[in-house]
């Protein structure tokens, strides 16, 4: 990796979440490797998926509405999830990135989507997985997305769901309607 940029990355995201970038990388490259992805897509991916999440206190909407990115009730009301779209916002204009499906996955991120591309799971479950992660039910997910990519996102999917259900907060749209697709995927039915 170029040294500029990573120093200019650990300026603005501060050592530990470049670390968890660094490890983010590790695991997207093997799960890359595992389900014949573009491995220097997925590398891309990984490297700005958190580059909006600076160092010091952030206020997401003010930087959301300076990037000029408009932000859905759901993101408005759980903040945490505005990174994932500026920083595919950031990514273009401070980083030049310009692959779609790169800045797609980065966008996709926290949420997932309908119909993910190989690339937008990758970087989703990797997130979730990296081996600094640790929390209940990771083991089975991590274990299950090493010999199926789909399953172990359901998985990751239905163990984030309950949390946010058990504290009460909203759930994004988008992570009902990359779940509800996944397992009409796997569960297809007969007619």
């Amino acid at each position: 990796m170029d040294r500029a940029l990573e120093f200019e990355l650990i300026k603005d995201m501060g050592e530990e979440r470049y670390n968890h970038t660094l490890r983010v990388i590790e695991t997207a490259l093997e799960l890359g490797r595992i389900y014949k992805a573009d491995l220097e897509k997925v590398k891309e991916a990984a490297l700005f998926h958190d580059c909006a999440k600076f160092q010091g206190q952030i206020n997401w909407l003010k930087m959301a509405e300076d990037f000029d990115i408009i932000l859905d009730t759901y993101m408005e009301y759980n903040q945490d999830l505005i990174h994932a779209p500026l920083g595919a916002k950031i990514a273009r204009v401070k980083y030049k990135i310009e692959d779609e499906e790169v800045l797609d996955a980065i966008y996709y991120h926290t949420t997932g989507r309908e119909n993910m591309t190989i690339l937008d799971k990758i970087i989703y479950i990797a997130d979730y997985i990296e081996p600094g992660r640790n929390f209940p039910g990771l083991d089975e997910i991590r274990k299950e997305v090493f010999t199926n990519l789909d399953k172990g996102i359901l998985l990751a999917m239905d163990n984030t769901i309950k949390f946010l259900v058990d504290k009460n907060k909203v759930i994004h749209p988008n992570s009902l309607k990359a779940r509800n697709f996944l397992l009409m995927e796997l569960n297809p039915r007969i007619r």
